[in-house]
């Protein structure tokens, strides 16, 4: 292929051309049972038997452990269901099934939460999205695509939150059953 161009900081010879070998290598090609294979992974989060009390009390930040257990409250009022520890460290209340179209399928919390060190990561924006009206009434907040993460209960309106919660609660269960 010749081509026409300045190399980084050079200028070259007026009608100078410049010959470059571009090599391109494929991946190899998946196999058939390698692509089913991959739709039914293992999914690694699942509800686990360990103690949701027992979790919360191991929580070394002091702040962190206080806002677990309000929202511990909060969500099992706002749901009536019983709290289930999901993977090491995830908190959720009440579970859907879920089936794609492209065949990968499993078993999720319906709504939860997890303290992390850097934050409270709450999963509640799946069904609702990002662009839910009442995020602009909750205070500081940062979001993925289906996570609500704020650094302290402290700073966010909670009667706004309890209204988030429910929502996606019912939104997620019309959605999934």
């Amino acid at each position: 292929m010749t081509v026409k161009r300045k190399a980084a900081g050079k200028k070259l010879k007026s009608g100078a051309k410049v010959t470059s070998k571009k090599t391109t290598r494929k991946a190899p090609a998946k196999k058939a049972a390698d692509k089913k294979a991959s739709k039914k992974a293992d999914v690694k989060t699942r509800p686990t038997s360990k103690s949701v009390t027992a979790f919360i009390n191991s929580v070394e930040n002091e702040t962190r452990r206080k806002d677990a257990k309000t929202l511990l409250a909060m969500m099992k009022k706002v749901t009536g269901e019983k709290p289930k520890m999901w993977g090491p460290s995830m908190i959720g209340f009440g579970e859907y099934h879920y089936k794609y179209e492209s065949g990968r399928e499993g078993d999720m919390l319906a709504v939860g939460f997890s303290p992390r060190k850097a934050n409270l990561a709450l999963y509640v924006l799946g069904s609702l999205g990002e662009d839910e009206p009442l995020l602009k009434k909750l205070g500081p907040y940062k979001n993925g695509k289906s996570c609500l993460y704020i650094t302290s209960l402290d700073k966010v309106d909670l009667g706004v939150l309890e209204k988030i919660v429910a929502k996606s609660y019912k939104a997620t269960k019309t959605k999934w059953g």
